[in-house]
């Protein structure tokens, strides 16, 4: 036990001993135990400390920080920045928003390190609606930041990384463009949010505006660009990011390149069609992971079929367990190849020996690849059967099938059961008057374009079947989480 103490002399004296040997919680109440006793908890600087180390300092404290903060008469905004940092941090981001509300509350005016934690909880909370709220606060208490805008960079590139992840990429620019000073974490903030909101040449822009600014792209960067490379098919600067990769890696430990380096360029290339070049990427990696097997398989599905199977094989060779992912991509080679026994085969494999449920994706290679094949028959049985209830992608890409070999009554039905399941899509209806149209039944065709009116669904601007590039919305599919 803490031997009573009552001078205050004595106890400020004896305290970093104290604080220095709290590991656990138990002697942490001791020391709560021994102020209460002693007249200090009307003593901002010492309660500041023990909120410190209970947010801070001592492992699996922080439920009883929050309990402290709660019980303490009067808070000061140090002590309450210590545990909003603490629950920022923790594995309960949102009681972050709780405490600063109830910080509010109690008439305590945040300075320019409190939006900087509950800002960061935002973001770890995927930002969600109080990340909103919070950046308005910021802006109203804009002075707090004018004074110290390097010590906050965290802080907007919380906002600026909060409202990305949100699709908000207005917003986002918005607040990156009224940043003091910006840093490599702000501009790869803008980078990643621009490729994962899917405008891959603004990203490429403003990367260019990062070199321009002197910046320096690191490893972070360089996966950010080397996905919109991969989504537009520039494969010129995808290669000259590798060589930049590859310069800066002789001559500087600031870019490591690590296998997800590897697994981007190889991504990069087999997308852009630069088959040759994602070979060599993996022949040249020293180490691999199932992610590097299963990029190359995928990527070459599309367009090296033959080289996705036989790179396959070598995996099974090499005793390199396969996942879900890599019978996506073997299965989907062998729909592009017309490897049908093939492709049935390594739908049971999967099953039968690497013991992998087929999700909805693995099904729906499997109705692309029969339908592809004209088994039209087969792939309606195979959709009859499926363990899981088929999807939208599904019963459409049965319906494409139906299209390109003419078959109506099985075509109707698909048509069906898309209808049933997604209303107001104006292109289930112009599948089926395509398949009607092939086979000359224009009373048919007069028929589904006016229960297209009816619906009163419109039909997208310059919208035709024909454009629709079906490998790469299929490919998107699959690949999507």
């Amino acid at each position: 036990m803490i031997r009573k103490q009552t001078n205050d002399r004595t106890a400020t004296r004896h305290r970093p001993k104290l604080w220095q040997n709290c590991t656990n919680l138990r002697p942490l109440k001791q020391i709560h135990a021994f102020m209460i006793l002693n007249g200090l908890m009307s003593d901002l600087s010492i309660v500041g400390e023990l909120i410190y180390s209970a947010s801070l300092s001592v492992p699996g404290a922080l439920t009883y920080a929050h309990k402290l903060f709660d019980v303490i008469p009067k808070l000061d905004v140090s002590i309450c920045n210590h545990v909003l940092r603490g629950s920022s941090q923790s594995m309960k981001p949102a009681k972050t928003v709780s405490l600063y509300k109830e910080m509010e509350k109690r008439g305590v005016r945040p300075d320019r390190y409190t939006f900087t934690f509950v800002l960061k909880a935002c973001s770890r909370l995927e930002w969600r609606s109080n990340g909103f709220a919070f950046h308005g606060k910021v802006m109203r208490h804009g002075e707090l930041f004018d004074d110290s805008a390097k010590a906050h960079k965290v802080a907007w590139s919380s906002m600026t990384s909060g409202y990305a992840k949100r699709g908000k990429i207005d917003e986002a620019i918005k607040v990156f463009d009224e940043m003091p000073e910006k840093d490599q974490v702000a501009w790869n903030v803008m980078i990643t949010g621009y490729v994962s909101c899917g405008c891959p040449k603004e990203a490429l822009s403003i990367f260019k505006e990062m070199r321009d600014a002197g910046e320096h792209p690191d490893v972070v960067t360089v996966l950010s660009l080397l996905s919109a490379c991969a989504d537009l098919g520039d494969s010129e600067t995808g290669k000259r990011i590798h060589l930049y990769v590859l310069e800066t890696a002789s001559v500087s430990r600031s870019m490591y390149i690590g296998t997800p380096v590897w697994n981007a360029l190889i991504d990069m290339y087999a997308k852009c069609g630069s088959i040759d070049s994602a070979i060599q990427v993996f022949r040249a990696m020293k180490e691999r992971d199932l992610s590097s097997w299963n990029t190359l398989i995928v990527g070459l599905a599309l367009h090296h079929a033959e080289g996705s199977i036989e790179m396959f094989e070598e995996m099974q060779r090499l005793k390199v367990w396969p996942n879900e992912v890599t019978f996506i991509g073997v299965i989907l080679a062998c729909s592009h190849s017309g490897r049908v026994d093939e492709g049935r085969q390594y739908f049971r494999l999967m099953k039968d020996v690497y013991k992998i449920e087929p999700n909805i994706k693995h099904y729906g290679c499997m109705v692309d690849m029969l339908g592809r094949a004209g088994l039209l028959e087969e792939a309606f049985m195979f959709v009859e059967s499926m363990e899981i209830e088929p999807n939208a992608i599904v019963w459409r890409t049965l319906l494409g099938a139906c299209r390109i070999y003419g078959n109506v009554e099985l075509g109707k039905y698909a048509n069906e059961k898309l209808l049933s399941m997604r209303k107001g899509e104006s292109g289930d209806y112009m599948l089926l008057s395509n398949i009607y149209a092939s086979t000359g039944e224009w009373e048919r065709v007069q028929k589904v374009r006016k229960m297209f009116d009816d619906t009163g669904v419109k039909k997208p601007s310059g919208f035709s079947l024909v454009e629709e590039d079906d490998d790469k919305l299929m490919m998107k599919y699959l690949l999507s989480s």
